[in-house]
């Protein structure tokens, strides 16, 4: 599905939800409060509303946001947006050895922050996502929550200018 900004403003909230309510994992709530900011000048505008709404959440809400998110390279059913950046990293065609890796980091990084462990992989390698997994297992927890919700950012952004054409 796409849309023009146009076409974005001109929504009511449940359609503007619906569109854009899978641009944040499983969190449509930051579509729907980021309506409230509409009309949009553009999909950068609309992306910094949405944007506010993440990074103004409450602790709580953040948290949340970060657990909707699925493990990397799970074999359990994920959203769309989910699967297909999964699978152009190349996560869907893990050895047995890189599968057992990646079941072992996220469950260690799970236990350690509370959270999975969220990365924009578009554009990445499973041997990049790997190394990144082991270099931020070691952050405290405070550096990892900022890390996370800067990947969950930027993860939304690039769903979102799949979903939306920046002209009327």
């Amino acid at each position: 599905m796409s849309a023009t900004i146009g076409e974005i403003n001109a929504m009511d909230r449940a359609s503007f939800a619906e569109t854009l309510g899978a641009v944040f994992e499983h969190s449509p709530w930051v579509a729907e409060k980021a309506w409230d900011e509409a009309p949009f000048r553009s999909r950068d505008d609309l992306y910094a509303a949405m944007k506010r709404q993440a990074e103004n959440a409450s602790d709580e809400e953040k948290l949340a946001l970060f657990r909707a998110h699925p493990d990397l390279a799970t074999r359990l059913k994920v959203t769309e947006y989910s699967a297909g950046e999964q699978r152009g990293a190349g996560l869907d065609r893990l050895s047995p050895e890189e599968f057992r890796f990646f079941e072992e980091m996220n469950r260690s990084y799970k236990a350690k922050f509370g959270f999975p462990f969220i990365l924009a992989v578009a554009g990445k390698t499973k041997e990049r996502i790997a190394e990144e997994m082991e270099r931020r297992i070691a952050n405290d927890e405070a550096a990892e929550r900022l890390r996370a919700l800067a990947e969950v950012l930027r993860i939304a952004e690039i769903r979102l200018n799949r979903i939306v054409i920046d002209h009327s």
